[in-house]
């Protein structure tokens, strides 16, 4: 048995990591609920583990997301995390070559020129000792990196790093001490030994002109195991437990597990996964001198502590900016909305049911939501469109206006908001409408995921689109220049991107700027912070609307009511929603084939020739 006592530290340090973790994860998995040993079981030796490990391998080890942001930091990520790795993996097939034993001392690779004093004499060898080395300077580079970011990272594209923890501090700091003693005592070793490579060799003949090599190797391996255990056992209590829980999340998300709306399970889990990397502080559009304590990454330090977080689940604009570029991919605007705990509870007197015509034959229902009754002008237009289809619909909420529940869940009562779309939702069942279509992206939110009636529900971004390809109206283009803003729960949160964009191009041409798409400015009208100052408030709005109108377009388009109508406070731009532009453009029955012939037949979408 190949042993000596400076091995210690490291065993200690690993035992006690491999614990930790069998006890907590233990514990989420338990909390997952009956039958989870089965289905992770089944899952385990199906497809799709296979598409967990390749996950594995693009975010955890290559960091791909983190390439898409910056490749500087990328490369910073990937250089510790796969190079960390390929060391360990390769080490192991080096002292299983070395020896001819595939099962040795666990420790053995990661000491083995402490333990393997001959020179490498054959090719093999030689190969695995130079790409031994090789790693190591690639993970040094990394080190490097890492170092310069604290000091200066706005290299790597970050205008503000995350505030460490003593706990973090401690981590990191032995973190970066693992690698440069590693070099230090294989380099000493082959000063005396001749076990080196390109890196370590001429090093330690360097070293071994100046220091006693011999004397000096046991120490430095002494503190090369001393803070590589000593990493492990800070590993759980700093943000580097994300090492081995994101890989743990990974697996439980693609078998199927989704989080919940409790601290719990996934949730936990998910926790624990977050790198507190600080790619999320610039996204935030709160302003950093009332918010830099509130913002996404100390929010989820302070609650994974156990610590009160009320206020601070709060004060967010659940825009979900801070998501989008999450490397982890974790559910941000779940963990806030379940951490609102209500202040108090307070008696629902839920609304009355939308009026439905005895014996309805309703094909399309149309639900403006309450945000659509204050900008009346998105109904008024979604009505000349539905005549217009010859569509059998029903205006629900046209003489009285209904909450979908979506604005109670946000602030954090679930079971409210539960009771006050009870009405809706039988009013919807009771239609027999095939379509159910809202103007409003949080009340499409709502219906998709939280309602689940047995019809098709869509934005009427996306039934514009539908009804214009299906040529059941006729839309003659324009020349307008187009700027469109994508809502934030149209966009980030559904996933509906590209819709409006198509309709768009229909009408006129569209100015595309940078903060598009996933990195859509807020409007600053979120209904999911209802604490913000008014001030604040209209600085998110001025502020989004200045960026919108930088290239005078003739129009800012966007597909949410309250989007328009906080846009338009500050926009020197007309601002509409794509149901006006639909309606301005539309050409109507009466006027079809007067406006045909003096149009360009070609250009009039929806027109067969």
């Amino acid at each position: 048995m190949r042993f000596d006592y400076f091995v210690v530290p490291f065993c200690f340090g690993f035992g006690y990591l491999i614990i930790i973790l069998v006890f907590k994860y233990g514990r989420w998995i338990r909390e997952l609920g009956e039958g989870t040993a089965l289905r992770i079981f089944k899952s385990l030796l199906s497809r799709k583990t296979l598409q967990a490990l390749s996950e594995i391998f693009l975010e955890c080890l290559v960091h791909r997301k983190v390439f898409r942001i910056n490749l500087l930091l990328g490369y910073m990520h990937m250089s510790l995390a796969l190079g960390w790795f390929l060391l360990i993996v390769i080490g192991k097939f080096e002292a299983s070559y070395f020896t001819g034993e595939f099962t040795n001392e666990f420790y053995f690779p990661i000491f083995f020129r402490f333990f393997e004093l001959n020179p490498h004499r054959t090719f093999a060898l030689q190969f695995f000792n130079a790409l031994m080395d090789l790693l190591l300077l690639f993970i040094l580079s990394g080190v490097a990196l890492a170092i310069y970011k604290r000091f200066k990272s706005s290299a790597m594209g970050m205008n503000s790093s995350t505030r460490h923890t003593s706990g973090d501090k401690w981590a990191l700091a032995l973190l970066w001490m693992i690698f440069p003693l590693r070099l230090l005592a294989e380099s000493l070793t082959a000063g005396f030994a001749g076990n080196g490579s390109f890196l370590t060799q001429p090093l330690g003949n360097l070293l071994g002109m100046i220091f006693p090599v011999r004397s000096l190797a046991t120490p430095f391996w002494w503190g090369y195991s001393i803070v590589l255990g000593g990493f492990m056992v800070a590993l759980p209590y700093s943000r580097y437990m994300h090492i081995p829980t994101e890989i743990f999340l990974i697996l439980l998300k693609n078998w199927g597990f989704r989080p919940g709306e409790s601290i719990s399970g996934v949730v936990a889990c998910e926790l624990y996964s977050c790198s507190r990397c600080g790619i999320c502080i610039d996204r935030c559009q709160m302003d950093p001198a009332i918010n830099k304590k509130n913002q996404m990454v100390y929010f989820l330090r302070e609650l994974r502590a156990g610590n009160e977080v009320t206020q601070m689940a709060h004060n967010c604009l659940l825009c979900g900016r801070c998501q989008e570029i999450c490397p982890v991919g974790l559910d941000l605007t779940n963990l806030r909305m379940i951490s609102r705990k209500p202040k108090g509870s307070f008696h629902i007197n839920p609304s009355s049911s939308p009026s439905i015509p005895v014996h309805s034959s309703t094909n399309v229902l149309y639900f403006a939501g309450c945000m659509g009754s204050l900008t009346p002008g998105i109904g008024r237009s979604m009505e000349v469109i539905l005549k217009e289809s010859g569509e059998n619909y029903l205006f629900l909420d046209k003489e009285k206006s209904y909450c979908c529940g979506r604005p109670l869940k946000l602030a954090g009562h679930m079971e409210e908001a539960e009771k006050i779309s009870q009405n809706i939702k039988e009013a919807i069942v009771s239609s027999g409408a095939h379509t159910l279509v809202t103007s409003c992206p949080i009340c499409y939110k709502s219906f998709k995921d939280d309602y689940r009636c047995n019809l098709r529900v869509l934005h009427h971004s996306e039934y514009l689109l539908e009804i214009i390809q299906s040529r059941l109206i006729l839309i003659e283009p324009g020349n307008q220049r187009f700027v469109y803003h994508d809502p934030c729960e149209l966009g980030r949160k559904s996933g509906i991107y590209n819709q409006p964009r198509e309709i768009l191009d229909l009408l006129g041409n569209i100015t595309n700027v940078e903060e598009a798409y996933g990195k859509s400015m807020c409007c600053g009208g979120s209904v999911g912070h209802l604490s913000i100052s008014m001030d604040e408030r209209e600085q998110i709005q001025k502020s989004t609307s200045i960026y919108l109108n930088q290239n005078n377009p003739d129009c800012i388009a966007t597909a949410c009511p309250l989007c328009k109508k906080s846009l338009a406070k500050y926009s020197e731009s007309q601002v509409k929603d794509i149901a006006e532009l639909v309606a301005e453009n539309m050409i109507q029955s009466n006027f079809k084939y007067h406006r045909t012939r003096k149009s360009n037949p070609a250009k009039v979408a929806g027109i067969v020739s």
